[in-house]
């Protein structure tokens, strides 16, 4: 789809079409659909971002809780949505080894333990072994360093959708 094309959709298709670019926060397209239109993809990224730093430390909490574990169970189980699954499969967290599998399960229960929330991080141009990196340096941030770290990581996965969803032709 084109950012023309996206621009002249009607509020509906507009929510429909981004809803996903934020994991199950469709409230954020929904936020910016009036902004129309943009004249770029960044343009229409900044757009995203400035509503979700605008809705408050609720809501921002929220959309950090609406991210997968990184190689959890719900990968496991098929139950990512369509861009998680592509993402976490383009670093390789599908063919863990049993023991990598097992570090990345005890590593989710110590971050959760302490943040109260999942780890995010925008994972493409990762490897499994660069993921368990980047998880055990952000384990020992403070919870607004890594609540801050999440955020920027969301926001990067985002402009990474985006540019994947649309064309500026």
């Amino acid at each position: 789809m084109t950012l023309a094309e996206l621009n002249r959709l009607p509020e509906q298709d507009f929510v429909t079409v981004l809803g996903s670019i934020f994991e199950h926060s469709p409230w954020v397209a929904q936020a910016i659909w009036s902004h129309r239109p943009f004249a770029s993809v960044g343009a229409l990224h900044e757009a995203m971002v400035t509503a979700i730093e605008h809705a408050g430390e609720a809501a921002q909490m929220a959309l950090i809780q609406a991210h997968p574990q990184l190689g959890g169970k719900l990968a496991m189980r098929g139950e990512l949505t369509a861009e998680s699954t592509a993402e976490q499969a383009g670093a390789g967290l599908n063919q863990c080894s049993p023991e990598e599998f097992q570090t990345l399960t005890d590593l989710n229960q110590r971050y959760e333990a302490k943040f109260g929330f999942p780890f995010v991080l925008a994972v493409r141009g990762h490897n499994r072994q660069s993921i368990i990196s980047e998880f055990m340096r952000r384990i020992a941030l403070s919870p607004a360093q890594e609540q801050q770290e999440s955020l920027k990581q969301i926001y990067r996965i985002g402009l990474l959708r985006l540019h994947d969803l649309l064309t500026t032709q």
